[in-house]
């Protein structure tokens, strides 16, 4: 592979300098980083701070997909949204934002939702996405889309004082394996339950972590895996998880079918 210290100038050189110097990341890792595509599903407490590190890590482009525009009560959690800019659409402000981080990469918005109808679309050629949003329906929507199409994957969710992650490689066990399916009766979101801003914060930078440990190839494991936090204990879980033989995406007799 090419040398990193080739193809990057000397001011891109310096910006990555901390991670040239990780053995876990080091020049192949970074020219990966570089030439990568992300998806991130939604720009809201959990995608601000995940795609944010991803930008600053250097993912060569950066994809961003969130409906909404800011609210006040966002706030208190999706810290790259000011006051003056209530009313906005946040996937061209946290593009704007990370552009300004980091303006050697691409960064694309799109105010959509992921649907049926635009899922293939909006994910079609990432290497990696970041599910932040907080629709049951649309995670499973996500993971299902990137198991078929071989897209790594990383799910997070937070709600009160209680996160997770799953982290889900390309041909690994999915997250269908682990929950199935949406549930019939979906327990509260933090508009009803409430959430601390720290909180997302550190599940969304998690998702960033993952997300470059899958690009940069670091711990790759058939299985899959689930990363429980609860934030009063600051206390973490971790479940390992295989897939499915039953699974309804790539299970035998799966009635999911490529889009």
């Amino acid at each position: 592979m090419t040398s990193a210290l080739q193809v990057f100038d000397a001011a891109a050189v310096e910006r990555y300098s901390r991670q040239l110097l990780l053995r876990e990341v080091g020049e192949a890792g970074q020219l990966r980083l570089a030439q990568s595509c992300a998806v991130v599903v939604g720009c809201g407490g959990l995608g601000v701070p995940a795609a944010l590190y991803l930008g600053a890590a250097g993912m060569g482009r950066l994809i961003l997909v969130d409906p909404d525009t800011v609210a006040l009560d966002n706030l208190n959690r999706q810290v790259a949204y000011r006051t003056d800019e209530v009313g906005q659409p946040k996937a061209a402000l946290l593009a704007e934002r990370i552009s300004e981080l980091n303006p050697t990469i691409e960064v694309v918005a799109h105010r959509d939702s992921v649907t049926e109808a635009s899922v293939g679309h909006l994910l079609t050629g990432a290497d990696v996405v970041l599910e932040c949003s907080d629709d049951p329906v649309t995670k499973f929507l996500v993971n299902d889309f990137c198991v078929l199409e071989g897209i790594a994957l990383v799910v997070g969710g937070a709600v009160g004082l209680a996160g997770q992650v799953v982290a889900v490689p390309s041909g690994g066990a999915c997250y269908r394996c682990l929950f199935g399916g949406p549930p019939a009766h979906p327990g509260q979101s933090c508009r009803e339950a409430g959430v601390l801003g720290p909180l997302v914060g550190i599940i969304g930078a998690l998702q960033a972590l993952e997300a470059i440990k899958l690009i940069c190839g670091m711990g790759q494991e058939p299985g899959g895996r689930l990363l429980d936090f609860d934030a009063a204990a600051v206390r973490w879980r971790e479940v390992r998880f295989p897939r499915d033989p039953s699974c309804g995406v790539h299970g035998e007799g799966a009635s999911r079918q490529r889009p």
